[in-house]
């Protein structure tokens, strides 16, 4: 697909703030907004046949400079941004998980707020990527970190080259916010519940077109012979003098050579093939900086004194937050690797960019199980109710957002306070014995749960791994046979055991993501022009012209129009130059 001509620099030069929304299914045309503000000129397109990465990058440059005309926030800047993804975190499990949360704490759960919810602005994102309606983690959270739309299974790397082609990935590699964070002088961080080589940490910091390629045994003969570089040793070889500040998730042994010995799990070994120690390679190239790999040594530093922090905690992802407490050396919560970062990222006085993943609240709606997912969510409010602690508002904007929507449904009529995850019972056309409002019933007269899946494992029939009837976790990978009757009965089941799996109405051996818009949530300088409805790469795009460091780094790097507003996309070369040189 090559690129149009009038994408040219000549003819790209024009003032900021409007233009007309790239929601629009049809060609996108120059617009004017407010009095005084002309458009960003974005060419009309035959869509999706013009859509390079370079349209993406000012289409996007566009709808940012629109909302903050709309919202008047111009002039407003953020020396701090922080951005919370809540992985699949769909609108119906942040409805589902405020009411389980408010239920766990005794109170109206209905009308409990998440701490994300308490923030004063919110907008939606448009998930879906270039070659897929329903996206996957990798395309949305490049878009969310690069301001370009890219293809499913595609890590910083636009939607050009054919996925696992290494050699036709250079020139292609998109600029994260990370990466500009680094250059700008700014502190960095990247803090997770996955592996922290995983689609969405890797995001910020690596450029691959394959997600999978998280170690180098799982690289392809081809992608080895091509120089492909796996993301644990893209972490440690970040080119920039500055490197990752903070660094804290699992993927432990795929930073440890073949054969070496997990130090918490003695069946745990390391993973990489190309024998190097990348553990060993960090603490080297930052003797000042702590390595860590359980809560009581990230519990025992002096962190206003620690200047770097590696902390691996777990052989592969970390335990669920249900779990942890079992864990058998111990695993921060999120929160508190939420606070762990930022005390070591605000001792630089230019600011920090950090990013924060509740990434396990996908595993458990992929597991089909509710309680989880719920659970999972309830931590990554109360890690942004940390990070609201340790910030000055004035001067850092939190954004929380998701990177797609799971299948998860909120349905049935419940009575008001009925448990979330427990069957719907006060429904007006079914009572009880005694003349009260009882458990509601299907048409063949069986009760159901307010939550359910529209597929995945917890469908009823009868699997490899457990017979027909109500499902427990973890039940996946299997597979589905002799599906002969219908829905089990429910009504001696205890739906809200945390084992529970809620019925799906189709069969798979893990739910599916869903392809519906997702919320933004944001809070402090610039979090205004978070408004509407907008495509997912204009997230990137507000962050960056609400903040000055950020804003200028790009526009030495690209070309910037009158208003200095980043209008060109640039290329991963002059960032490399850039960092190298200084």
């Amino acid at each position: 697909m090559s690129h149009l001509k009038a994408l040219t620099r000549q003819g790209l030069a024009v003032a900021t703030a409007a233009l007309l929304s790239a929601c629009a299914s049809q060609a996108v045309t120059p617009a004017t907004s407010a009095a005084n503000h002309a458009a960003i000129d974005v060419p009309q397109i035959k869509r999706p046949d013009g859509e390079t990465p370079q349209w993406w990058f000012r289409n996007g440059a566009a709808q940012a400079a629109k909302s903050a005309a709309q919202a008047n926030t111009r002039g407003q800047k953020a020396k701090n941004v922080i951005v919370f993804l809540g992985d699949g975190m769909s609108i119906p499990t942040i409805a589902a998980s405020h009411v389980y949360a408010g239920q766990k704490r005794g109170v109206d759960g209905e009308s409990y707020r998440l701490s994300f919810e308490q923030f004063p602005f919110s907008a939606l994102s448009r998930t879906y990527e270039t070659d897929q309606q329903t996206p996957d983690s990798a395309g949305t959270m490049t878009a969310i970190m690069s301001g370009v739309k890219t293809r499913g299974g595609f890590i910083g790397v636009s939607q050009v080259p054919r996925r696992q082609d290494c050699a036709a990935t250079r020139g292609q590699e998109l600029v994260s916010t990370l990466e500009l964070a680094a250059a700008a002088g700014m502190s960095t961080g990247a803090v997770t519940t996955t592996r922290i080589t995983h689609a969405t940490p890797a995001a910020t910091y690596g450029h691959l077109p394959e997600r999978n390629w998280e170690v180098d045994a799982e690289l392809t003969p081809e992608a080895r012979a091509q120089g492909c570089k796996d993301f644990a040793a893209q972490l440690v070889d970040f080119p920039s003098a500055n490197g990752l500040t903070v660094a804290m998730g699992g993927g432990r042994t795929e930073f440890m050579p073949a054969g070496a010995e997990d130090p918490e799990y003695a069946n745990k070994v390391g993973q990489r093939l190309d024998g190097r120690d990348l553990i060993g390679e960090w603490k080297a190239k930052h003797p000042g900086g702590a390595y860590v790999w359980n809560a009581q040594q990230l519990k025992s530093l002096d962190l206003s004194r620690t200047p770097r922090l590696l902390g691996l905690f777990e052989p592969s992802h970390m335990n669920f937050e249900h779990e942890r407490a079992k864990d058998k050396a111990g695993e921060p919560s999120l929160a508190e690797m939420t606070t762990a970062a930022i005390e070591v990222l605000k001792q630089n006085p230019n600011g920090f960019f950090l990013m924060v993943e509740g990434g396990r609240i996908d595993h458990a709606l992929h597991a089909g199980n509710a309680f989880r997912a719920l659970d999972e969510t309830d931590s990554l409010s109360d890690a942004v109710a940390a990070a609201l602690a340790h910030t000055d508002p004035d001067n850092t904007l939190i954004v929380v957002t998701a990177d797609h929507a799971h299948t998860l449904t909120f349905a049935g009529y419940p009575k008001r306070g009925n448990g979330i995850l427990d069957l719907v019972r006060g429904h007006t056309d079914s009572y009880d014995e005694e003349g009260g409002a009882g458990m509601a019933r299907d048409a063949a007269g069986k009760p159901y749960t307010t939550l359910g899946f529209a597929n995945g494992p917890g469908y009823t029939g009868a699997s490899d791994r457990q017979p027909e009837g109500p499902k427990k976790y973890p039940h996946s990978p299997g597979s589905y046979s002799h599906i002969e009757k219908g829905r089990p009965d429910l009504a001696k089941v205890n739906t809200q055991d945390p084992n529970y799996m809620q019925e799906s109405i189709v069969p798979l051996k893990a739910e599916s993501h869903g392809g519906e818009d997702v919320a933004i949530f944001a809070t402090g300088p610039g979090a205004a022009a978070f408004h509407g409805e907008i495509e997912q790469n204009a997230i990137y795009h507000i962050i960056v012209q609400h903040s000055p460091l950020l804003r200028g780094e790009l526009c030495k790097l690209g070309s910037c129009n009158s208003e200095g507003v980043p209008v060109d996309r640039p290329t991963y070369q002059a960032w490399l130059d850039q960092v190298k040189a200084k």
